[in-house]
């Protein structure tokens, strides 16, 4: 028997986050961070984006009446500092910090991968999530808001061949749980997204490159991946967008210090 209005309309408003949540979506123009950005807006967020392409970014904004942004690398603590001067301006406060921003790194052995690519790994995908972390910390405290790091299953498994990318995503979980514990009695909650093979440009590309690095076609090393996934499945960015959103709704309140996966059960990398 179907459920009553009023009880199904009342589980749709727990479910979902409250409409004028004020949200800074770092990496937001492209990939998982503008489906963050376009489900949270459905939600009736108010959203800051951030992005280093400034002709992109400038489209983005130009495309939403309302929604604002920084052309910012994520791996300067300067030009962090500048975005979050720009969010304080335009949406007076900040309720929640999600940290996308980053990049796959090399794909090579541990010997062929050079200092800048390790160094520029992990400054953009954990350096990043610290630096937007600490600058947004006391807005955040200001209205027990809450942190999603957008990491990977690469933060809970192995991965041969992106060490750096691997080594980022580690440091990750042990970021979001110090800050779950550090800002919980401040009301603000901090959780971590765990993405696996998302269907996307990105997963095509370390795809290819996975591929050449093994002397295997594109097709035989999608097989490899898809092989180690127990639903035999990849996952959508829209489905990562929308779990994203379910943290940021009254019914994960008491949900902190977590890294949740979403990626159809991967058993290894």
């Amino acid at each position: 028997m179907a459920a009553p209005d009023g009880a199904a309309a009342a589980l749709g408003a727990l479910l979902q986050p409250a409409p004028g949540l004020r949200v800074l979506v770092t990496g937001g123009t492209s990939g998982i961070g503008l489906a963050v950005v376009t489900a949270l807006e459905s939600f009736g967020a108010r959203v800051h984006v951030c992005g280093t392409d400034a002709d992109r970014l400038a489209a983005h904004l130009d495309a939403v009446p309302g929604r604002t942004g920084s052309r910012c690398d994520v791996s300067s603590p300067d030009e962090v500092a500048a975005m979050v001067a720009d969010v304080e301006r335009d949406l007076g406060g900040l309720d929640v910090l999600v940290n996308n921003a980053g990049i796959a790194g090399p794909t090579a052995r541990v010997e062929d991968i050079t200092t800048e690519e390790w160094r520029r790994t992990i400054d953009i995908d954990l350096n990043g999530a610290f630096f937007c972390a600490q600058a947004t910390a006391p807005m955040l405290k200001a209205s027990n808001g809450s942190i999603v790091n957008i990491s990977s299953v690469a933060g809970r498994l192995g991965y041969a061949l992106r060490s750096p990318y691997n080594a980022a995503k580690f440091g990750l979980a042990g970021l979001t749980e110090s800050l779950a514990r550090e800002l919980g009695p401040d009301g603000v909650r901090v959780n971590a997204v765990l993405p696996g093979f998302v269907d996307s440009d990105r997963l095509n590309r370390t795809t290819q490159a996975r591929a050449d690095a093994m002397g295997l076609s594109f097709a035989e090393v999608e097989g490899i991946l898809m092989a180690k996934t127990s639903l035999r499945t990849k996952v959508s960015e829209q489905e990562v967008a929308l779990l994203v959103a379910y943290l940021l709704s009254p019914a994960a309140r008491t949900i902190s210090g977590q890294s949740l996966s979403i990626c159809g059960n991967v058993e290894y990398l």
